[in-house]
């Protein structure tokens, strides 16, 4: 019997990692929630899984994982809020299951400097894709990692065709349902960005070893590629529910999770270059990654305003990553090792900076 905690509980995550607990009780325990700012819904979660301890916000979410002990910390807020969160259950020792991709992303060597060996277990599909990958070799015999992306709502678009893309366009993702901000950087190729920024902390191998391919199907979640010139594939349908129940008990398999492929009906895997011209995101992230220290919290930051203002109606949707390139360049360097503190001080600075290059484009 694994004791769970879960963060983000009313969001997608979880809500699918209740699906799995709940079909699974001889397992899993869950001992505390915590959720952003749905009181109601948190309320009937509790009541409905008997869980004493909850939490609102990120500061009680913090609190919570250093009050209750649990075996496993599932983190499935939304944002960089989820640093805070990341590094208290890093702190009491126990496993983190890690779907809040962006405090990893934006905590870089912080987090890793604070997490034992296995300590933390990716829950993003792509990752865990990779780490279920990685068992079968060693790290000295992987040549590369390939993240697949699924294209989002604009896989073969020119890039100047995407000038007149509208909001309720970019949320319109063929595979997944995620929140606005997902949703958006999936059809800007940001959130892969962020992935591969992520992958590079997880599993530690250099950016120029770590490749996106695109696969509309979104059959295979990633794979890797060793130095044999084998390629290991993680290969399921798209459904959140199988990472998510490896994150609770990597790693162990919960049966019955989720569906299996069906092998006698004919289909077909496709897998397309990435077309760097028109979703210039990616490469943006790997240089952003490269810089280290602040640049990756720099980078979310910048997004995370550039993707309110573009739903707002202030600028356009080519104009995000203008934004977000724009605000990248005036960052200066930062020196010394990362706190939570320099982190975010570096993203109130975002913030703030992309605001002004927001007004400059809407003059």
């Amino acid at each position: 019997m694994r004791r769970v905690i879960i963060l983000g509980s009313t969001g997608s995550i979880g809500v699918q990692a209740l699906d799995v607990i709940a079909a699974n009780r001889d397992s899993f325990e869950i001992v505390g929630l915590a959720a952003g700012t749905n009181r109601e819904v948190l309320r009937q979660q509790a009541h409905d899984f008997g869980v004493e301890h909850t939490a609102l916000g990120e500061i009680e979410a913090e609190q919570l994982v250093r009050s209750v002990g649990a075996d496993v910390v599932l983190n499935g807020i939304t944002g960089s809020v989820g640093l805070g969160p990341t590094l208290a259950a890093l702190e009491t020792g126990t496993t983190l299951a890690l779907a809040n991709k962006e405090s990893l992303i934006v905590g870089g060597d912080l987090v890793r400097d604070a997490a034992a060996p296995g300590q933390i277990v990716p829950v993003d599909s792509e990752h865990s894709a990779i780490a279920q990958a990685l068992r079968s070799g060693t790290h000295a015999e992987v040549r590369r990692l390939v993240l697949t992306a699924s294209g989002g709502p604009f896989r073969g678009r020119t890039r100047e065709s995407l000038a007149s893309v509208t909001p309720a366009e970019a949320l319109a993702h063929p595979t997944w349902d995620m929140g606005l901000v997902v949703t958006t950087n999936s059809s800007t190729l940001v959130n892969k960005g962020l992935e591969v920024i992520e992958a590079h902390l997880l599993f530690n191998v250099p950016y120029d070893q770590i490749d996106v391919t695109v696969h509309p199907q979104s059959i295979v979640h990633s794979m890797v590629e060793f130095v044999d010139g084998s390629t290991i594939a993680q290969c399921s349908p798209p459904d959140m529910r199988l990472p998510i129940s490896l994150g609770l008990d990597w790693p162990n398999r919960v049966p019955g999770v989720g569906a299996p492929l069906d092998w006698t009906t004919a289909s077909q895997w496709t897998f397309e270059p990435l077309d760097a011209e028109a979703f210039p995101a990616v490469e943006l992230a790997k240089r952003v990654g490269r810089a280290g220290g602040t640049y990756p919290a720099v980078f979310n930051a910048a997004n995370e305003q550039a993707v309110a203002a573009f739903h707002a109606g202030g600028i356009g949707y080519l104009q995000i990553l203008e934004v977000v390139e724009r605000v990248v360049d005036l960052h200066l360097p930062f020196s010394g090792p990362l706190t939570l503190e320099s982190v975010l001080d570096a993203e109130g600075w975002a913030r703030g900076a992309a605001e002004d290059v927001i007004a400059d484009l809407a003059v």
